[in-house]
């Protein structure tokens, strides 16, 4: 069975021509990048809620380094963000859960 097409990180057709295999691919147009990195964010998500690790964890941070490029932004930048939504909106320290508001 095929897998369907999908963004992959740069050495996975090295890797898979390496096993014997033959990797088809094509380089993304700019504008076809940041829809093809919402998708992996989607499916790095869901494969962390499968098998919470680290790992799986990393996935997701790795993609979303590559999505700061589509927001023509740094790491800098959007840690600065966080820190101030941190700051004026907490974090999850304390592990509050809403259940109703009346």
């Amino acid at each position: 069975m095929r897998d369907a097409p999908k963004l992959v990180r740069d050495n996975v057709p090295t890797i898979i021509d390496a096993s014997g295999r033959h990797a088809v691919t094509r380089v993304l147009r700019e504008s076809e990048m940041t829809l093809a990195l919402r998708q992996k964010l989607q499916e790095e998500i869901s494969e962390y809620l499968d098998d919470p690790c680290l790992e799986e964890l990393s996935d997701i941070l790795e993609v979303i380094h590559a999505l700061l490029g589509s927001h023509h932004a740094t790491w800098d930048q959007l840690e600065a963000l966080r820190v101030t939504k941190r700051r004026t909106h907490g974090g999850f320290d304390e592990r509050i859960f809403l259940i109703d508001v009346q």
